[in-house]
Order: structure tokens, then C-alpha cells, then sequence
């Protein structure tokens, strides 16, 4: 290990964990994290100029055909109620339907809405059926965790291409002004 990196370890040990009495519930424990990735896909989606949601890098050579800025942040949405839509929890909509949208407010409300869609689905995990198999090829062995755990990769993927078109334009993403 680099000696800063040890020093800086030394100076600022990990915190110890909160006692908890028991088991902390599946859907607590997944929301905690889920939150804050939602919470930074938000903000860095919020942060690009509404005159810019149509950017997208170069329109040649290895950027032929890459999504707006727009489209990356329509897309999370349709992906975000594609991985819950079957759980039976209300509120959700057909991902095709966001096809139209295309103004900074209306994604904006599209991303907002999918994530407190994907937060109500959340909720209904329970320690009985976190681990349940769900239907899907047999070779991803689908739980109700799994999916999140997807979910939360997915949305991470397309934050780091979200992040990259700002910088493009010159903006910090929000995460990166703390």
C-alpha cells in the first residue's frame, strides 16, 4: 500500500457499526444504498442546462450512434420500471411509453417517477422472499435481490456516461462539489 494511502488510513479509521439489535430487513438494507445512487443520478441529470439534453459526443468515428443526454436519462427510466414492472406493485408504467418524451422537465419527471416506483418495489422485500427465484433465464438465478443488485449496476453504468457529458459541457456534477 502507498505510504500516503496508509497514512490517510491511520489518520481516519473506519467508523465502527451502529449496534443493531437484529437483522437489519432486506428492503432497509438495499434502500440505503439504492437511495443514495438514485439521489446522484437525479442530481447529475438535473444539472445539465435543458438546451443541452440533446448533446450527445461527436457525431462521428467511435460516436456514431450514442444516446443524447436526453436519451441516457430516458433510458435509466425505462430501465428502471422494465427490472419491477412484474412485481405487482402499483404505479407503474409501460417503459415504451416514455418514447416521446423528450424535454429536460418531462424526463426529469420520468426519472423521478421510475425511481419512486423502483423505491415502492423495494419495499416489498422481505426476508421470506428476497431470495425466492423470479422468472428469467435460469442462468442469472433471479432474486428480488439480484435485481436490485442489477438495477443499482445499471443505473451506476449510464451515471458514469451521464457524468461524462457534463464534463463535456464543462459542469461538475454534484456529487463531485461536496
Amino acid at each position: 500500500m502507498p505510504f500516503s494511502i496508509a497514512a490517510q488510513q491511520a489518520a481516519s479509521p473506519m467508523p465502527q457499526p451502529t449496534p443493531v439489535a437484529g437483522p437489519i430487513a432486506p428492503a432497509d438494507t438495499l434502500l440505503a444504498v439504492f437511495d443514495d445512487m438514485r439521489d446522484e443520478v437525479i442530481g447529475a441529470a438535473d444539472a445539465m442546462p435543458a438546451d443541452k439534453y440533446d448533446f450527445a459526443p461527436g457525431c462521428s468515428g467511435d460516436f456514431k450512434g450514442v444516446r443524447t443526454f436526453g436519451e441516457q436519462v430516458r433510458h435509466v427510466a425505462q430501465a428502471n420500471y422494465s427490472f419491477f414492472r412484474r412485481w405487482g406493485v402499483p404505479g407503474g408504467v409501460d417503459p415504451k411509453t416514455l418514447s416521446s418524451l423528450k424535454t429536460k422537465d418531462e424526463l426529469m419527471k420520468a426519472l423521478r417517477d421510475s425511481f419512486a416506483f423502483d423505491d415502492a418495489a423495494i419495499k416489498t422485500i422481505t426476508p421470506e422472499n428476497a431470495f425466492l427465484p423470479l422468472p428469467g433465464p435460469p442462468k442469472y438465478k433471479m432474486t428480488r435481490v439480484s435485481m436490485v443488485a442489477y438495477a443499482m449496476a445499471h443505473s451506476r453504468d449510464h451515471y458514469g456516461q451521464i457524468v461524462e457529458y457534463l464534463r463535456m459541457n464543462g459542469i461538475i456534477p454534484p456529487a463531485s462539489r461536496k
